[in-house]
């Protein structure tokens, strides 16, 4: 299977380019993040002409996920268990965002994320993120256990550059979040709990991520941040990875890149990947 993260920003504003890089990749899947539209206004039947079903959770103009599968789409979570929600203020109902989409494609439990961005180290946003991202760690373990025959795939915006060479200036990044200790711990943690990364090696180098900031772009300042994580089983089975930069050229492109990725399933080797 094909499988690709794509960070849109806006899927109203970028349907054309969405179904440009379904067509243009020949994707299997593609897990979406920041669409920024409610269930009335995401442009399900673009999708489904295409020859796609959609998993879709969104309330508005803020955050929103969904995964587009032409190999079938099942058992769809809406959230994950016990996932944290966030209100500014404390006294009020920390309600679930729209940060999570998952559902089984063509026998894999795919999990379209979008994790919080934490804002600044001494926002409440931040200890969200990081409460946010624990209980996400005890969702991996717990499904793996519970279903160990089956692949488990987390993929989308991480907002996490877990490497100093995933920024283009640690300088810059200097007591910013993405880049503190205990953001890096968690995602660690993921992988502890029996998950493996798979672009970094194929893709040595690159960033998924070019702020819109005049020159960020051409001057090649970018964060990678945007991730595939796969269980074991999967993970042996990567092929090939694609980080799309043309993705970001022209006009009204996204900030993000799709990340692509080519996995032979059943797995056809033992080879560890660790």
């Amino acid at each position: 299977m094909r499988i690709a993260t794509f960070n849109i920003n806006s899927v109203r504003a970028r349907v054309d380019r969405v179904l440009d890089v379904l067509e243009r990749h020949d994707l299997d899947v593609l897990a979406l993040q920041e669409t920024k539209a409610s269930e009335k206004n995401f442009p399900y039947a673009a999708f489904e002409q295409a020859g796609y079903e959609v998993a879709h959770v969104g309330t508005g103009q803020w955050n929103g996920v969904a995964i587009v599968s032409r190999v079938g789409i099942e058992d769809v979570w809406e959230q994950f268990p016990g996932q944290p929600g966030f209100h500014k203020d404390p006294t009020k109902e920390q309600a679930v965002e729209p940060r999570c989409v998952s559902a089984v494609c063509g026998g894999v439990r795919v999990m379209s994320l979008y994790v919080p961005n934490g804002r600044e180290v001494a926002d409440p946003h931040y200890t969200y993120k990081l409460r946010w991202l624990d209980v996400l760690s005890h969702v991996v373990r717990d499904e793996l256990a519970s279903h160990p025959d089956r692949p488990l795939l987390l993929v989308g915006d991480f907002n996490i550059a877990p490497r100093d060479e995933d920024v283009w200036s640690m300088e810059f990044f200097a007591d910013k979040t993405h880049v503190t200790e205990p953001e890096r711990a968690a995602f660690e943690r993921l992988l502890d709990a029996g998950l493996y990364e798979v672009t970094r090696k194929f893709t040595p180098g690159e960033y998924t991520y070019f702020d819109y900031t005049a020159g960020r772009f051409p001057n090649r300042e970018g964060m990678r941040i945007d991730f595939q994580l796969a269980s074991k089983q999967l993970a042996r089975t990567v092929q090939a990875v694609t980080i799309d930069i043309k993705e970001r050229q022209g006009k009204g492109a996204s900030d993000h890149l799709p990340v692509i990725v080519d996995y032979t399933w059943p797995k056809t080797s033992d080879e560890d990947v660790r």
